[in-house]
C-alpha cells in the first residue's frame, strides 16, 4: 500500500548570487551566480525524497518557459511532479543574495509569478489517493487564489483523515497577511513548523520557547526551527524537547528550513517520534547550509 507524502506549494527558479561583504551601491559587486531549481514547497518535497520517503508528490504551478526543466529536476530528485502550466504568468523567480562571509546570511528578492496563481480548479481530491500526509507551504496563504486552493486541500485531507503539516514560510509575508488571519487559515493543521522569527511573530512573544509552547495550544504538534540552535518540539502548551543543531560550516543558508521540514516529514512518516524526526531535520539543515542552493545533492545522503 502506498505511503505517499503530497506537498502543495511553490516551484520557483532561484538565481543565487554569492558575494563577499556589503553590496556596492551604484556600481559592480563581484559575485558567483548560479541558476538553480527552488521554491519552498518543491525543496521540501526533494528533501523528503532524499531522506528516504518512497513516494513524494508535488502539486505546483509554473510558466511555460521552465516547465520541462522543473519536471526534469524534480523527477531526478525522486519526486513525482504534478505541475500545472500557467499560460499567462512566468515561473516564479527568486534572486538570493548570499553574503559569502562567515554568516552566509541571505536576502531574497521575490517575483512569485505563476507559483502563487495555483487556484481551486487546480485541485482534485484524487491527488490524495494513497497519501498518508499532506504538507502545505505557507506561501500558498499569501495570494487569494492559492489561499483558496490551500483551504480546499486542507478540507479534503481532513475529510479523509489525512494529517496536514504547514510551514509558515516567510515572516515578511506573514506580517503583510496578518497573524490572526494566518492562524484562522491554519485551523485544522496537525503539525506547524515555524522558524524562530515566525513563531515569535505569530505569538507576539520574544522568547522562541515561550512562542512554541503557546502555538502548541492551537496546533497539536509544533516544531520550531532555531537554525544554529537546533529545534524545539512543543505539545499541549509546553516544550517537550530541545534538539541540538548538527555542526556545520555555512556556505549558503538558502533552503535550510525546507531541508529540515522535508527530512522531518520523511522520518515521521517512517514511524519515528517527533523528537527523532526533529533530530533528522537538524541533520538535513546542517547538510543544506554547507552547499550552495536549496536542494539536496542527487544520490545517497
Amino acid at each position: 500500500m502506498s505511503q505517499a507524502l503530497l506537498v502543495v506549494g511553490d516551484v520557483v527558479t532561484d538565481i543565487v548570487a554569492r558575494h563577499v561583504g556589503p553590496l556596492a551601491a551604484g556600481t559592480d559587486t563581484a559575485a558567483v551566480i548560479r541558476t538553480l531549481p527552488g521554491g519552498a514547497g518543491a525543496n521540501v518535497a526533494c528533501w523528503a525524497a532524499h531522506w528516504g520517503c518512497p513516494d513524494v508528490r508535488l502539486l505546483g504551478r509554473v510558466g511555460t518557459e521552465a516547465v520541462a526543466w522543473h519536471e526534469r529536476e524534480l523527477t531526478a530528485s525522486g519526486v513525482r511532479p504534478h505541475l500545472v502550466i500557467d499560460r499567462e504568468a512566468p515561473t516564479g523567480t527568486v534572486i538570493c543574495l548570499v553574503d559569502a562571509g562567515a554568516s552566509a546570511e541571505r536576502t531574497f528578492l521575490t517575483d512569485s509569478g505563476a507559483s502563487l496563481r495555483l487556484e481551486p480548479g487546480d485541485w482534485s481530491d484524487a491527488l490524495l489517493d494513497g497519501v498518508v500526509r499532506l504538507h502545505l507551504s505557507g506561501y500558498l496563504f499569501f495570494s487569494e487564489p492559492s489561499r483558496a486552493l490551500a483551504t480546499k486541500a486542507l478540507e479534503a485531507a481532513r475529510a479523509r483523515g489525512v494529517p496536514v503539516s504547514l510551514d509558515p514560510a516567510s515572516a515578511g509575508f506573514l506580517s503583510g497577511l496578518g497573524v490572526d488571519r494566518f492562524l484562522a487559515l491554519a485551523a485544522g493543521v496537525d503539525v506547524l513548523l515555524p522558524s524562530r522569527d515566525e513563531a515569535c511573530l505569530l505569538t507576539g512573544l520574544p522568547d522562541p520557547a515561550d512562542a512554541a509552547a503557546k502555538l502548541s495550544r492551537l496546533v497539536p504538534l509544533v516544531v520550531a526551527k532555531q537554525g544554529a540552535e537546533g529545534a524545539l518540539v512543543a505539545v499541549s502548551g509546553a516544550v517537550r524537547a530541545r534538539i541540538p543543531a548538527a555542526p556545520a560550516t555555512p556556505r549558503d543558508t538558502t533552503g535550510a528550513g525546507d531541508a529540515f521540514t522535508g527530512a522531518f516529514l520523511a522520518t515521521l512518516l517512517a514511524g519515528s517520534k517527533p523528537e527523532e524526526a526533529a533530530a533528522e531535520g537538524c541533520r538535513a539543515g546542517a547538510m543544506a547550509v554547507e552547499k550552495v542552493g536549496a536542494r539536496p545533492a542527487k544520490g545517497v545522503r
